[in-house]
């Protein structure tokens, strides 16, 4: 199995690719920045320079040619403006789940956030986020040749995985460790059941593997 990852240098995406790579798929990360190509290769992944920002849907979809999975988990990051939150949290996923359904990928994750909502209120910074988040949200959901799976995420946290999550359509608010998020991505990839669902993620008191079965139904 071929899994490409948007965001290939991200917080999860790192994680995300040593355990891909360390069960034995092949994995690509998409990075615009050549210097950041070592960490992927240490963390078991291929580096595919490509700036999604500027870049178009057909240079995109050759990218993903011949990939079984791909995963948006790039994002504009803390600190960033309004203006980056458009053509990162948005219009770049937009562009990579068109460019995925043009590649003929079944497979498609997304990365997205609690809280993310279209029609969200407010002005700030944090809400033009959660907006655009939505926007990319309902777009994936048009994409009718993806078998997509949209995680939001509560709080996002340097600590330790657990390896407990709570995993369902509505958690409430709450927090995650970055190793948990990655760790319920991979299981995700690995159960295809989960097509259709927008789940939200918290710490919790079930083991990664049984939260997933139990979403999926199995």
């Amino acid at each position: 199995m071929r899994i490409v990852i948007a965001g290939g240098h991200g917080r999860i995406a790192l994680r995300l690719e040593r355990l891909l790579s360390a069960r034995g798929y092949e994995v690509a990360g998409i990075v615009r920045d050549p210097e950041q190509g070592d960490d992927l290769r240490d963390a078991g992944a291929e580096p595919v320079l490509c700036d999604l920002e500027s870049a178009t849907v057909e240079h995109v979809a050759g990218i993903l040619q011949g990939a079984d999975v791909a995963v948006f988990a790039a994002g504009a990051g803390a600190g960033s403006g309004i203006e980056r939150k458009d053509t990162v949290d948005r219009t770049a996923a937009v562009l990579f789940a068109d460019a995925a359904e043009r590649a003929r990928v079944r497979r498609f994750l997304m990365v997205s956030s609690m809280g993310a909502d279209a029609r969200h209120d407010g002005d700030e910074v944090f809400d033009f986020y959660l907006r655009a988040k939505g926007e990319a949200d309902d777009h994936l959901r048009t994409r009718l040749g993806l078998e997509w799976t949209i995680l939001r995420p509560g709080a996002l946290t340097d600590q330790a995985g657990t390896g407990l999550v709570r995993l369902e359509a509505d958690t409430g608010r709450g927090s995650i460790p970055l190793d948990d998020v990655a760790a319920v991505l991979a299981e995700l990839i690995e159960t295809p059941a989960t097509a259709g669902l927008i789940l939200e993620l918290l710490s919790g008191s079930t083991p990664v593997s049984v939260a997933v079965k139990d979403v999926a139904g199995n």
